[in-house]
């Protein structure tokens, strides 16, 4: 039996996620249904990690077991045959047994999209979060320093996850401007049920001014996520990449 390790990238605007769900349509199950089509056989599609409704990728990792002989460069051919087309398989290549798209993970990188303007975009409706008032970048820039480090991320996590270690640490957090548009690009060694989301609600507040700079470290140490900004909306964010 080969492992098959896939890069996916999809548009997830009319999706509930990844992870396969009861009558709900999901990424994971549209790729499983995909590989069963090709190689009649029932898959269960690892990925690197869940993203939520309407959260895009870029990168997503995953893989699969199969006892079929198509070549494993093949299968992205194949499998984008027959896949909507708002997912595409950007890669296939044969691994180790060994390789688990998830715990094998070493890292991710993770990017944000806001426009910042007065007036909404149609196009960028499902891709970008909309901020209709003023945001200092300088503020944005200098808070975003705090976040680089290893610290415990509790703060920074929905209230609804039970994961119990929260620790994590932030390489980098880049801040670019393009016009109306910010991306954030993050990269970390892990990340919390919406953790990027939430940083980057924290560093809007921060950019108009409901927060300052330096309550980030305050709202880091106090490890409550009453105190941290609110949850940014999903169809900024993207999965970038993911490091092995």
């Amino acid at each position: 039996m080969r492992n098959i390790k896939l890069i996916i990238e999809y548009d997830g605007t009319r999706y509930f996620g990844w992870q396969k769900q009861p009558e709900l349509r999901t990424i994971q199950e549209e790729i499983e249904n995909a590989i069963k089509k090709i190689t009649k056989e029932d898959v269960k599609l690892i990925g690197s990690g869940r993203t939520d409704r309407g959260v895009h990728a870029r990168g997503q990792v995953a893989n699969f077991h199969t006892n079929s002989r198509i070549p494993a460069d093949k299968f992205k051919f194949a499998l984008n045959s027959v896949l909507p087309f708002d997912i595409s398989i950007k890669e296939s290549t044969q691994v180790d047994e060994s390789f688990h798209a998830r715990y094998s993970a070493k890292g991710k990188q993770y990017r944000y999209l806001v426009y910042n303007s007065k007036t909404r975009s149609p196009l960028l409706r499902d891709y970008s979060y909309h901020v209709p008032y003023t945001l200092d970048l300088y503020k944005i820039r200098e808070g975003a320093k705090f976040f680089i480090g290893t610290y415990d991320f509790r703060a920074f996590m929905s209230s609804k996850s039970c994961v119990e270690d929260t620790i994590r640490t932030i390489y980098n957090l880049e801040i670019i401007e393009n016009g109306d548009l910010i991306e954030l690009k993050v990269k970390g060694n892990g990340f919390l049920y919406n953790m990027v989301r939430i940083i980057v609600g924290t560093l809007i507040e921060v950019g108009c001014g409901k927060k300052k700079i330096q309550d980030i470290p305050k709202i880091i140490e106090s490890k409550d996520r009453n105190e941290a900004g609110h949850t940014a909306q999903p169809q900024g964010l993207y999965l970038d990449k993911v490091f092995y």
